[in-house]
C-alpha cells in the first residue's frame, strides 16, 4: 500500500544537490555540441546497438561502417534510447568504441552520464570499468554521479565498495563535502546499514553543516529498517540536542519501527506503546495523521487483533483524524479474515457513506480474501459495489470469480458472469472449459459435519481393546516392581 512504501532517499538527495550541480556543471554538453543528428541516423545506430544478432566484435565491426559524424550529443541519445532494450555488454562496448572515435574530445559530463546509466542498470562490472578509467584519465566525478553509484552499489550488496569510492573521492576530483556525505549516508541507511552510516557521520562532523536534517532522517530510517527501537529513539534525542525538532515524517518512521518490533516480540503492546508515541507527538504540536494510524492498523491486522483494530478506528474519529480508505481497508480485511463478515460489510458501507473512493486494489484484495475463506456470495456483493463505482479493471475479478463459482457447483452463476464480461468487451484469461460440468471438478468436502469422529468418546469403555491394553501394561509394571523388592530383600 501507498502508506507503507519506503522513502526514496535518492530523490531527496537529488533535490539537495540540484542547485549545486546546476551551477557547477551546466551549461552541459548539450549547449556546446553541434545540432542533433537526424532521427533516421539515430534509429539506425540504436538498431545496431540493440540487436541481439552477433557478438561484441560483430557489433564493433558494424559500428565502424557508420559514416555518421559522432558527437557527444549522439552518444548520449543512444545511451538513453537503448537503455532498456540493449544488453548492458553491447551498450558498454558501444560507449568504449565511441570514446575512441569521437570527433571532439570526450567530455567529463558524457563520461559521468554513462556511469549513471550503468549504475541505474545495476551492472557492477560496467561501473567498475568506467570508474577505474575515470580515475586513470584524471577526470572529474560529479557529486550526482557518486550518489547514483553509491546507491546502486549498496543495493547490490557492495556497501564496502561504495565506502571505498567515498574515501577516495579526492582521486576523482570530487570534494568530500556535505553533499557527498549525505549521498553515502542516505545510500547506506536505505538498506539498513545504519551503523556504518553513523561511522561516516562521526568522522566527517565538520563537513555536514547545513545537511543535518537530511542526515538525521537517514539515520533514523536506517535504524528503523533494523527495528532497533533504542537506536532510533537515540537519534530523535540527538536531533533535539542539536536544535532539530523531529517532524511528522520522523515520528511516523519511529512509529513504524516500534510497531514492527512489537508485532514480532510483543503484540499486546502494539496499541498502548503506539498511542504513547502519538501522545508525545501532540505534546510537540504534531498531530498524527491517517498515515500514523494506518501504520498501527497494518500491524494489528497482521497480528489478527480484531477488537483493537476496530477500537483504533473509533479513536481516530474521536481525535479529529478522519480515516481514509486505507484505514477502512485494513480493518475490513482483518474482519473478513476472522470471519466477521457482517461487521466487515458495515465497514465497507461506512467508507462509502463517508464519500471515500478507494482504488482497484481495495476491491481486488478484499474480494480475494473473501474467496479464500470460501465466502463467494459476499465477494459478489463487493464486486457489485466495485462496478457501481465505475472504476473499471474488472477483468481480474471475473477471472477469479468465474472458476471459483464453477468449482463450487454454481455453473449457472458462472455463465452469467462470463456473458456479462464478454458483453462488456472484456478479454478473460480463464478458459471457457470451466463452465462445462463434465470438465470442471466440483469441490466436495471430504467429510460431513455429522460424520465427524467424536474424539471425546474414545475411552476404554467405548473401546474395550484399549482398556485391555492398559490393564496388561499395569500388570506388567506391578510384576516388575515386585521383582525389584524381592531382589533387594
Amino acid at each position: 500500500m501507498l502508506f507503507l512504501q519506503k522513502q526514496n532517499w535518492r530523490s531527496l538527495l537529488l533535490q539537495t544537490i540540484s542547485a549545486r550541480k546546476l551551477k557547477q556543471h551546466f551549461p552541459s554538453l548539450y549547449c556546446t555540441t553541434p545540432p542533433n543528428p537526424s532521427s533516421t541516423d539515430l534509429k539506425k545506430l540504436c538498431g545496431v546497438v540493440s540487436s541481439s544478432i552477433g557478438g561484441l566484435e560483430d557489433l564493433e565491426a558494424s559500428l565502424n561502417k557508420f559514416s555518421i559524424p559522432l558527437t557527444p550529443s549522439l552518444v548520449t541519445q543512444v545511451l538513453d534510447s537503448c537503455n532498456n532494450e540493449a544488453p548492458t555488454r553491447r551498450l558498454l562496448r558501444f560507449f568504449l568504441w565511441s570514446r575512441n572515435n569521437l570527433d571532439d574530445k570526450l567530455q567529463d559530463e558524457l563520461y559521468n552520464h554513462a556511469i549513471r546509466v550503468f549504475a541505474q542498470k545495476k551492472d557492477f562490472t560496467a561501473m567498475d570499468i568506467l570508474i577505474s578509467d575515470l580515475g586513470k584519465e584524471g577526470r572529474e566525478m560529479e557529486t550526482w554521479t557518486f550518489s547514483v553509484v553509491a546507491e546502486a552499489l549498496v543495493k547490490l550488496g557492495r556497501e564496502e565498495e561504495a565506502l571505498g569510492i567515498f574515501k577516495n573521492l579526492v582521486k576523482f576530483k570530487c570534494p568530500q563535502d556535505r553533499f557527498a556525505v549525505t549521498a553515502i549516508v542516505s545510500a547506506l541507511c536505505a538498506k539498513g546499514h545504519a551503523r556504518k552510516a553513523e561511522g561516516v557521520v562521526w568522522h566527517h562532523q565538520d563537513k555536514i553543516s547545513g545537511a543535518e536534517p537530511c542526515i538525521y532522517r537517514s539515520l533514523l530510517y536506517g535504524w528503523s529498517e533494523l527495528e532497533n527501537v533504542k537506536a532510533a529513539r537515540r537519534i530523535t534525542q540527538q536531533m533535539r540536542s542539536v536544535g532539530i525538532m523531529p517532524d511528522l515524517f520522523c515520528y511516523n518512521t519511529f512509529l513504524r519501527c516500534l510497531c514492527e518490533r512489537n508485532l514480532k516480540s510483543n503484540p499486546s503492546g502494539l496499541v498502548p506503546e503506539a498511542l504513547n508515541v502519538m501522545m508525545e507527538m501532540r505534546s510537540y504540536q504534531i498531530a498524527p495523521t491517517s498515515i500514523s494510524y494506518n501504520i498501527l492498523l497494518s500491524c494489528l491486522g497482521r497480528a489478527r487483533r480484531v477488537k483493537e483494530s476496530v477500537r483504533i478506528l473509533d479513536i481516530m474519529r474521536s481525535s479529529g483524524c478522519s480515516p481514509d480508505w486505507v484505514s477502512y481497508y485494513l480493518v475490513a480485511r482483518v474482519l473478513f479474515l476472522k470471519l466477521r463478515f457482517g461487521k466487515g460489510k458495515q465497514m465497507v458501507d461506512k467508507m462509502m457513506e463517508d464519500g471515500l473512493m478507494p482504488d482497484r486494489k481495495f476491491y481486488y484484495d478484499l474480494i480475494g480474501v473473501l474467496c479464500g475463506v470460501e465466502k463467494v456470495n459476499y465477494a459478489l456483493e463487493l464486486f457489485e459495489k466495485m462496478k457501481k463505482s465505475l472504476l473499471g479493471g474488472y477483468g481480474p475479478v471475473y477471472d477469479l470469480l468465474i472458476p471459483k463459482l464453477c468449482r463450487g457447483g454454481e455453473f449457472e452463476k458462472g455463465r452469467e458472469l462470463w456473458d456479462e464480461a464478454t458483453g462488456m468487451g472484456i478479454t478473460l484469461q480463464c478458459s471457457r472449459d470451466v463452465l462445462d460440468p463434465s470438465m470442471t471438478e466440483v469441490f466436495k468436502p471430504l467429510r460431513n459435519a455429522k460424520e465427524e469422529v467424536n474424539f471425546v468418546d474414545y475411552t476404554p469403555r467405548s473401546r474395550p481393546e484399549v482398556g485391555k491394553t492398559i490393564k496388561k501394561k499395569n500388570k506388567r509394571n506391578n510384576y516388575k516392581k515386585k521383582r525389584k523388592k524381592a531382589s533387594r530383600t
